[in-house]
């Protein structure tokens, strides 16, 4: 194959995650993301002294597909998700597309993409690093962003890598639904979880998460299989983590309440800032209490926790 098919959406960052999830899920090859913001501090990367560019808070994200889909349906299907999107988050969109010959793009993105600490003990390194020399006790979580749904850098899944840092002390069975690039279940198992059960309504997540996983030691641990949230779960578990769309994850705290223990977690993450007391009162209407609320920007993260003993928790 030759030739591919590029498709360019340019849209508020703040839908930056959604858009490169629905573009992987519609079966591209590879995301780019051009964001002005990864200028602001003009770092040197690699050799390179990044140029003094115009700040605006909007991104550009390119797909590539093989050129044997027919484009017609492929921008129908797109423009109705993204319609989706436009709904959710309140913003516009502009999507083009152009054929292009088969080039370097497959690796020239890579160099934009180097190892990132991430919590006082994780760092996520991209899978074809191999002279990253971890530090005492620094645990590397290897990851491929060209197939992944984000590269685990976003505030979401930071915010969601710090909750499962705090609360996970070893021997914890951990449900991560909505699984996408499978950082968090790898996250969960360095951190000590016993068993991690992750979900992905998409059969293309589910393929993405499990060549994550098996990048990384202790993958054993981790069961990745299709499921349309905690629907038809039964397995009782110490922490249930999900970063998804706050529209989402209202559909599914009933569901979390009947599957996490007593004195256990619910990590709720993805969720913008006019939307959290949506959350929240979803949440705490099943039967779970606030105990904690990061925020990074316009991102908010929520830790759950199933109790009576109310001491120690908001509004407790």
């Amino acid at each position: 194959m030759n030739n591919w098919i590029s498709i360019e959406v340019t849209i508020d960052r703040i839908a930056e995650e959604a858009v490169s999830e629905l573009l992987i899920e519609a079966g591209a090859a590879g995301v780019e993301i051009a964001d002005t913001e990864d200028y602001l501090l003009h770092q040197n990367h690699f050799g390179e002294i990044l140029p003094d560019v115009e700040q605006s808070d909007k991104v550009e994200i390119t797909a590539y597909y093989p050129d044997n889909l027919p484009l017609v349906e492929l921008t129908t299907s797109l423009q109705a998700k993204l319609d989706n999107v436009k709904a959710i988050f309140s913003v516009d969109y502009q999507l083009s597309s152009n054929n292009l010959a088969e080039e370097d793009w497959a690796d020239s993105w890579k160099k934009y993409f180097e190892p990132a600490r991430i919590t006082h003990d994780l760092t996520i390194v991209p899978s074809w690093t191999e002279d990253y020399q971890a530090l005492e006790n620094e645990k590397l979580i290897k990851l491929d962003p060209g197939m992944a749904f984000g590269t685990g850098t976003h505030p979401t899944t930071k915010m969601s890598l710090y909750a499962l840092e705090q609360i996970l002390r070893g021997g914890e069975t951990v449900l991560d639904v909505g699984t996408g690039s499978g950082v968090l279940s790898v996250a969960s198992a360095y951190l000590g979880a016993k068993e991690i059960y992750a979900y992905d309504i998409d059969e293309v997540a589910v393929k993405v998460a499990l060549e994550n996983i098996e990048l990384n030691p202790e993958h054993e641990k981790i069961h990745v299989s299709a499921n349309n949230l905690l629907q038809s779960v039964d397995i009782k578990s110490d922490v249930i983590v999900a970063n998804i769309l706050a529209d989402i994850l209202v559909l599914m705290t009933k569901d979390a309440f009947r599957l996490v223990k007593q004195e256990g977690y619910l990590i709720m993450s993805g969720i913008i800032a006019e939307k959290a007391d949506m959350v929240i009162e979803s949440a705490e209407g099943a039967g779970f209490f606030l105990e904690t609320r990061m925020t990074q920007g316009e991102w908010n993260c929520v830790i759950f926790k199933k109790t009576e003993n109310r001491e120690g928790v908001i509004g407790g």
